[in-house]
């Protein structure tokens, strides 16, 4: 197509772990010769997919991958640690050559694969964003033009003129990001480099990520392991499992079928004793259930279903004042509620309680939850991260809409229309 601005074909790239080359200066030179002047088919890596699973000799980062992007998309990449996330990216970015296949595409290219990606370490700031310009294309004038839009974005203006050295990782990602982002490229290849970055950094380089893509057309591949940035940033989603690409498209369609296919529903946690309990000194965990109130056994949770929450919990210390907070979090990492419990006046000995989620409340989709005791009301003695877990599936009726259903929650509201005036005539 004609505004298809990314071509990935046949993509495939293959290491041999613990060697470089083929171990022989001989062969070293045939391969060279046969592929970069013959132009060649390179025999060295052919391998077969029925190859001994035991044979670790040979590693596939990625195999048979094909998918297009157009001009404007913003293409969220996601997959587990290994999928071959970041080896694709660097083959777009023409920093690994394939092992088979091609990759074919036009505009300029800017890359933020690592943290400070071009800063040579002894020059200052202001001296890197001149070199970093220089190497993706741009003139001195052009680089004049958007020097101090760089720099106040970056916040680092009191660092400007400090070689980077001295940098902290979070300086060095703002500094490298803001000159990627306002270089003005037509496809900016993003990694997860921005973790190293706070909250609020984070928070404004998606807002400037979604300006260049929906504002001003440019192509992104962003790559994250968090979904809600996923969500917010992408209107596609490409998703990779051991190399191998699963799934492309919708970006909420994809992500759903990727965070079902990692959850693992955890209804039940349970310990005999306070000696292999998760917890401390003041309280031990003894029991944690999720209860499904299903029609008959077996049924689905779906969104109409009720779900109630217990737990127990030994305390472990004389008259304390104990509450308990419930936290529901979506597997993108948004957190839904956070709901406490009445605070009671607690002695040693076992403390139980449970709280209801209601049907008709949450859209479908995975979440998990955490629980934390708090003292008190204002001391957090001890939070027990993600120690449920369940997954909602969909419900529609008679409602023959069957596109994904917006937001987090889909609550069942009293919702009145009805005709006021006979027909016009």
């Amino acid at each position: 197509m004609a505004n298809t601005i990314i071509e990935v074909e046949n993509l495939s790239k293959l290491y041999k772990l613990g060697t470089i080359g083929t171990g022989s200066l001989r062969q070293d030179l045939q391969r060279w010769w046969n592929s970069s002047v013959l132009k060649k088919h390179d025999p060295f890596f052919d391998l077969q997919d029925d190859a001994p699973a035991n044979d670790r000799q040979f590693l596939w980062a990625l195999r048979d991958v094909n998918f297009g992007v157009d001009q404007g998309d913003a293409l969220g990449i996601i997959g587990s640690n290994g999928s071959g996330k970041s080896t694709l990216l660097k083959i777009i970015s023409r920093i690994v050559r394939p092992t088979q296949g091609y990759v074919r595409g036009r505009g300029k290219i800017s890359s933020l694969l690592e943290v400070g990606t071009g800063f040579h370490q002894e020059l200052t700031g202001r001296e890197n964003i001149y070199i970093s310009g220089y190497i993706l294309g741009m003139s001195k004038p052009e680089i004049k033009s958007k020097f101090d839009e760089i720099v106040a974005f970056s916040g680092i203006e009191k660092f400007i003129d400090t070689p980077v050295k001295r940098y902290s990782s979070g300086m060095y990602v703002r500094l490298a990001f803001a000159v990627a982002a306002h270089l003005e490229p037509d496809i900016l290849i993003v990694d997860e480099v921005l973790a190293v970055g706070d909250a609020e950094f984070q928070k404004k380089c998606l807002g400037k990520m979604r300006e260049v893509s929906h504002g001003h057309g440019r192509t992104i591949l962003f790559v994250s392991h968090s979904m809600q940035a996923v969500n917010n940033l992408c209107n596609k989603a490409l998703w990779l499992d051991k190399g191998r690409l699963q799934e492309i498209g919708d970006v909420t369609a994809v992500v759903n079928k990727y965070i079902s296919k990692v959850q693992k529903n955890m209804l039940k946690q349970e310990w005999d004793t306070p000696a292999t309990a998760p917890g401390n000194d003041l309280i031990r965990f003894s029991k944690l259930e999720l209860i499904p109130h299903l029609d008959h056994p077996g049924a689905p949770l779906d969104i109409r279903t009720p779900i109630t929450v217990k737990f127990q919990f030994w305390n472990l210390a004389e008259d304390q004042e104990l509450s308990v907070g419930l936290h529901l979090f979506s597997y993108g990492g948004e957190c839904i509620f956070d709901v406490p419990s009445p605070s009671i006046q607690c002695q040693k000995g076992l403390v139980e309680g449970e709280c209801l989620i209601p049907g008709n409340l949450l859209n479908d989709g995975s979440y998990y939850i955490s629980l934390i005791i708090v003292k008190d009301t204002s001391l957090d003695l001890f939070y027990f991260e993600e120690c449920l877990s369940f997954e909602l599936e969909d419900f529609r009726g008679d409602i023959k809409w069957f596109g994904k259903w917006m937001g987090s929650v889909r609550p069942k509201l009293p919702f009145r229309i009805e005709q006021t005036l006979p027909e016009l005539v």
